[in-house]
């Protein structure tokens, strides 16, 4: 009876198997086969993470190192110290002892109590050396100690930098994000122009093709990349805490004129001051923290297209006075 109950559910869950559609089949293995990939991608990241944590702490797992061994040391001299002490308590009651002797021998001048007096000073004498070797030992454990104080005090000194610097790290590449989307909701108008906008190592690049703004060979922007240049310096006309560098970069072709710009280099460095000057003069931005760099030819972003080449970089830097003071820190 029991054996015809188990053929009979056999039977059963073959016809249900059997019901399973192919595709669901395929799709539940596509979806394992995601997952999977997910999760080796994940197990990277992770391992990476941890190899950046490691080489970040090395420095603080060698000073804690250096921190154990001055504690072993001091260890080892405190107890050399107690032996002493106590050795030293010993012949002290010896002294005693002998000082008492002497007293009930100083009144006999026989050969014998001359060599118990003998006796008594190369006592004291031994006494003597031991009082030094004590002092001495008592000065070796407070310097130990000393040292021990001070590296201490660096490590926790250094741990506090440590965290100073990664908070000011984590809120200088916050600050550049929103700077970013602060200056890319700007110029929203122009996104499909010839303008990128990038936050790259916490600073911020602005980079428009000379399309945008000049004519082939000029220096005059045109009124389309005027209006683009005024809305970038309105939006951060009020950021103070920034150094701006402006680059002016051209393609390959060379120029041969003997009127300016003569060459690429004076091309380059003229858009770069022209597009300075329309920012000073349209806006609040102080001048103080811009400058003007032509770089000709030689950075080129793609060498197989001339109009991505031709164009003006805008670079936003946050000033990095905090990160300096932290690091120059004694």
């Amino acid at each position: 009876m029991h054996t015809k109950h188990i053929l009979t559910a056999s039977l059963l869950a073959i016809n249900i198997f059997a019901c399973v559609p192919a595709r669901k089949f395929e799709d539940m293995q596509a979806r394992k086969n995601d997952l999977e990939a997910s999760n080796e991608s994940l197990r990277k990241q992770n391992q990476q993470l941890e190899a950046q944590a490691k080489e970040r702490d090395s420095n603080l797992e060698e000073l804690k190192k250096s921190n154990e061994a001055l504690v072993k040391d001091t260890t080892i001299l405190g107890n050399s110290l107690r032996h002493l002490r106590t050795q030293y308590d010993k012949i002290n009651e010896l002294n005693e002892l002998l000082s008492s002797k002497n007293s009930q021998l100083l009144g006999n001048a026989n050969e014998e109590n001359r060599k118990l007096l003998k006796e008594l000073d190369a006592a004291r004498l031994d006494l003597q050396k031991r009082e030094d070797a004590l002092i001495l030992l008592e000065q070796q454990i407070n310097g130990k100690q000393t040292t021990l104080d001070n590296m201490t005090a660096e490590l926790q000194n250094r741990e506090q930098r440590l965290k100073e610097l990664e908070e000011l790290l984590a809120k200088q590449s916050e600050n550049a994000e929103k700077l970013r989307k602060k200056v890319s909701d700007a110029l929203l108008g122009f996104k499909d122009k010839g303008l990128n906008v990038v936050e790259k190592n916490g600073k911020v690049y602005v980079s428009m093709e000379a399309k945008l703004l000049f004519p082939s060979g000029s220096t005059k922007i045109e009124p389309e990349g005027r209006k683009a240049l005024i809305d970038l310096a309105k939006a951060i006309e009020n950021e103070t805490e920034l150094e701006i560098v402006v680059e002016g970069h051209t393609d390959t072709d060379k120029i041969n004129s003997s009127a300016i710009p003569r060459n690429n280099w004076e091309l380059s460095v003229l858009r770069a001051t022209a597009v300075v000057e329309l920012m000073t003069s349209n806006s609040a931005v102080k001048p103080t923290i811009l400058s003007a760099a032509g770089r000709s030819e030689y950075y080129p972003v793609d060498p197989n297209d001339k109009a991505k080449n031709r164009r003006i970089e805008i670079i936003l830097s946050p000033r990095l006075d905090s990160l300096f003071e932290i690091i120059e820190k004694n």
